[in-house]
């Protein structure tokens, strides 16, 4: 876990993949729990550390993740979330490259719990919403593509479905029909870079995640 930005207001880590941002049924300790005891420690706090959480990563995916380290930039960090204030980009490695090689996809997301998977719609159906995303080839190799995703939507599983639902799986992503797993559990999708204005400073943040080591994102040696 590295921490890529902190002020006192904000905290911004590169989440390794399985690391779980907020404790679950799994029991498995949390990467807020694991900030929170590292904060308590580091600063010599007596009492519990807030910590707030604005937004999430699944599981097995990699990446820049923003925690609030006050109710205020909580609040506001929750809002601009809302609001689409926040800029999000993220790498993913694809097994067959879309057609074309850039564009926006743009679908109707339901989601199944029990599963715990997202399914795309052409139009709107019953208990759907909208999503929304741009993509573009950034490079090949001999046998996969790396593609760089402006999410525009944040809904449950977005990019894995909507890349899935146009034929362009993402390496290691089992669940969304994917050949075989990765080595290293996760798949290879990557919170690359967040940009946003400070939500009490006002100035612009941005911050980038460097790719985790156990995958094949460097191969493409892009920057």
């Amino acid at each position: 876990m590295t921490i890529l930005y902190e002020d006192n207001h904000l905290l911004i880590v590169n989440k390794r993949i399985s690391d779980i941002v907020q404790g679950d049924k799994t029991g498995d300790v949390s990467l807020d729990r694991l900030l929170k005891d590292f904060i308590k420690v580091r600063d010599g706090k007596s009492g519990e550390v807030f910590l707030g959480i604005p937004h999430r990563l699944d599981r097995p995916v990699s990446g820049a993740v923003i925690f609030a380290k006050t109710s205020k930039a909580l609040s506001r960090m929750a809002n601009m979330f809302k609001e689409k204030e926040i800029e999000k980009i993220y790498h993913a490695i694809v097994e067959t490259c879309p057609q074309p090689e850039s564009g926006t996809l743009e679908h109707y997301l339901t989601r199944n719990t029990k599963q715990n998977k997202s399914y795309v719609h052409p139009r709107e159906v019953p208990g759907s919403k909208w999503a929304r995303l741009e993509y573009r080839k950034l490079a090949s190799s001999d046998h996969y593509h790396l593609l760089e995703v402006l999410l525009e939507t944040g809904r449950h599983h977005q990019i894995r479905a909507q890349l899935a639902g146009i034929g362009s799986v993402i390496k290691g992503d089992r669940k969304y029909g994917a050949r075989r797993s990765n080595k290293n559990g996760g798949i290879s999708l990557h919170a690359r870079r967040v940009s946003f204005i400070h939500p009490v400073k006002k100035e612009t943040v941005e911050v980038v995640a460097p790719y985790p080591k156990m995958d094949i994102f460097p191969v493409f040696k892009v920057k």
